[in-house]
């Protein structure tokens, strides 16, 4: 199984939902600047893993099982978009 037409769009649209909100992600990030490298890397982690927490609980919620395939083709949207996501960051300082 492959991620269906329907939770690929609610998947995009919560991708761009927390890119319009980058910058709040951001100031979460700066709570965790003394233990992290890299703030941008900790609020891309933090999006990301809300995004991927989403994910399986939209499939927990149609009782579907997540598949190999269905983690690919996350990790895929996810790869796609990464870069709209850091860039966001670099917007939202400006």
């Amino acid at each position: 199984m492959t991620i269906s037409d329907n939770n690929k769009k609610f998947l995009e649209d919560l991708i761009q939902y927390y890119i319009s909100e980058a910058e709040s992600y951001m100031q979460i990030a700066d709570e965790f600047n003394e233990v992290t490298n890299s703030k941008t890397d900790t609020a891309f982690g933090i999006i990301v893993g809300t995004v991927y927490s989403s994910f399986l609980q939209t499939y927990s919620n149609q009782g579907l099982k997540v598949e190999l395939e269905d983690m690919q083709e996350f990790y895929d949207l996810v790869k796609t978009n990464s870069n709209k996501i850091k860039e966001s960051f670099k917007q939202k300082k400006a």
